[in-house]
Order: C-alpha cells, then sequence, then structure tokens
C-alpha cells in the first residue's frame, strides 16, 4: 500500500512541477508602443525578459514616456541598434496615450541626453552597442549623472553576457549618423549646417541567446542581408524575429516576409517598425503593410500589441500572450 501512495503522489507532482517549470522558464517579450492594446505608427520599444529576470528594453525611441514610465519596471540592459532619434529617442510622449496611434504627440525634447540614456541612469543599467556608439553612450552617460563605464561594446563576432544572457550584434544594412543636434555645440551647429551626420559606425541588428536557451533576432533598421541567412540563421540558429516591415526606410513587407520565410525561418515573428497605424482597438486593419506581411509569412506572425505581454518557450512557440 505505501508503496502504491509513493507512485501515485510522484504521478500527481511530476505534472505539477513540469507545469509550473514550464510556465518559469519561458521568455517575456511586452512591447512598450504609444498607445496600450494597439500597434502604432512610431512603435519600436520592447522589454525582454529572461527567466532568470534579466530585463532588456530594446530600442526604446519615443513611446517610451521617459524614466517615470511605470511599464518599464527595473531594466538591467538598453540596446539602440543605431543613432537615428526614432530609435535612440530624440522626443518622448508626456504620457502614455498621448495623441492618437496614426499621430502620437512626443511633446517631451530628449535630444541633450536621448530618451535611452536617461532611462539607463534612471535605472542604473548597462547601454550595449557596437560599432563606434559605446563612445558616444559613455559620454552622454557621463553628462547625465550616470556611470560611463555602463556603456558596453559588443562588436560583430563577439559576444557579452550579463547574468543567463548573452548577446551579439550583427550586420545590418542602413545608415547610423549622429545628428548634430545629439551633439551640440559648434561642431552640432557645423555639422547641421553643412548637412553632415558624425561618424558613429555601422548599424547593427542583435542575436540574444536567453538562459532557456531561446535564440531571438532583433533586426533593428535593415535591408535583406547575406548575413541573415549565414549568421543569424545558420551560426546562431534563431528560432523567434523581429523585423522591421515599414518599407522605404527599411525592408518592406514583401521583403522582410522573403527574410523570415527563406532565410531566417525562425519559428514565430514579431512585425515592428511598421510607420503606420496598423491596428484599431487591436484588431489588424485591412490593407495594411502590417496584413501584408502577416498574411506572406510561412511561420506565425504576432501582432505587437502594446502592454500586452507575450511568452515564448525555447523553440520559439508563443505559448500566450500572442494575438496573430
Amino acid at each position: 500500500m505505501r508503496k502504491l501512495l509513493s507512485t501515485l503522489s510522484i504521478l500527481f507532482i511530476v505534472p505539477f512541477f513540469s507545469s509550473a517549470y514550464a510556465e518559469q522558464n519561458l521568455v517575456k517579450v511586452t512591447p512598450l508602443g504609444s498607445h496600450t492594446g494597439d500597434f502604432c505608427r512610431y512603435d519600436r520599444a520592447f522589454v525582454f525578459e529572461d527567466p532568470d529576470g534579466t530585463r532588456i528594453l530594446y530600442d526604446v525611441g519615443r513611446t517610451v514616456a521617459g524614466a517615470g514610465d511605470e511599464r518599464l519596471g527595473n531594466i538591467d540592459i538598453v540596446l539602440v541598434s543605431h543613432m537615428h532619434g526614432d530609435h535612440v529617442g530624440d522626443k518622448h510622449l508626456a504620457k502614455v496615450g498621448a495623441g492618437s496611434c496614426a499621430k502620437p504627440e512626443f511633446t517631451v525634447d530628449a535630444t541633450r541626453h536621448t530618451n535611452s540614456v536617461k532611462i539607463a541612469v534612471d535605472k542604473n543599467a548597462k547601454i550595449i552597442t557596437g560599432s563606434e556608439m559605446p563612445k558616444f553612450f559613455a559620454q552622454k552617460l557621463k553628462s547625465a549623472g550616470g556611470d560611463p563605464k555602463n556603456s558596453l561594446l559588443v562588436r560583430f563576432g563577439a559576444s557579452r553576457q550579463v547574468n543567463g544572457v548573452t548577446l551579439t550584434t550583427v550586420p545590418a544594412a542602413h545608415s547610423n549618423g549622429v545628428s548634430g543636434r545629439f551633439i551640440g555645440g559648434r561642431l552640432g551647429e557645423l555639422l547641421d549646417a553643412a548637412g553632415l551626420t558624425a561618424y558613429a559606425g555601422p548599424p547593427t541588428g542583435y542575436v540574444i541567446t536567453f538562459s532557456n536557451g531561446l535564440v531571438t533576432y532583433l533586426s533593428g533598421d535593415t535591408g535583406i542581408t547575406a548575413e541573415q541567412k549565414s549568421v543569424v540563421a545558420d551560426h546562431y540558429q534563431a528560432r523567434l524575429a523581429v523585423i522591421n516591415i515599414g518599407n522605404t526606410f527599411t525592408t518592406g513587407p514583401e521583403e522582410a516576409a522573403y527574410v523570415v520565410n527563406e532565410l531566417i525561418k525562425p519559428a514565430a515573428v514579431i512585425p515592428s517598425h511598421a510607420n503606420e497605424q496598423a491596428t484599431r482597438d487591436g484588431k489588424l486593419i485591412a490593407g495594411t503593410r502590417t496584413e501584408e506581411f502577416i498574411k506572406n509569412a510561412k511561420m506565425p506572425a504576432v501582432l505587437p500589441l502594446s502592454g500586452t505581454t507575450m511568452s515564448f518557450d525555447s523553440s520559439g512557440l508563443c505559448v500566450s500572450g500572442c494575438s496573430e
């Protein structure tokens, strides 16, 4: 009888622990857009949370309402793909929901330090970037009262580990000039007067390997590159991708679908940087670039509805919070 009871206990306890382990071993992804529950014109920012609690803010841009935005919580790492204002944060919302989804109101000027730096200082987070960007951010951190040593470099083919998370940069086909208004002073004035930008090295994307084994590709702003196949897919074997679809400035929806369908082949993909109001009341709007991309993608394409947390397992499959 004792042996039977022991066996029955194991049968009941093991499923419980398996379920609890599965729930705790997920990567959580939360878009931080301008309007809660929708995917809007300038939405770029995401927070990724590792199962060990490490939290990563990616391309904060303009839709996070500064360091006091309650959606941020604790932030350990800030990632910036390139120095354009809509990614580094030249201005931002005064509060979530300001303006409309098609035309958010960015009334707070963050040019002096950038939204990324203000948040990094407030959260005592590390800014991890590639190219020549770490030097720029070190000076910005210092001028904002932060620790310049929190600006860390990771270049192509190398990696940085923070807690259980490993990060590397990968090539992106875009531009990465630093506007004179970010530099200020006489040099900034001369650059603006000449119509030039300062050199910040090539733009980047990121590959993040989380502690549960999930490998995620963050495209930044990019066109189609050979490295999306040889590096992102073949070497790192990314299973989740966040890819820009906005056209003109980056890959369009058709090109982005080609990248995920034929080059990277992840288990799931999240469209970003659509440069449009893609949803209304959380529902996809017909005729949008986002709809075109989702129709063309051969794997589940998950809508990044602001404030909705999505959970992904190690294989890149969404297990909760996803709307296709």
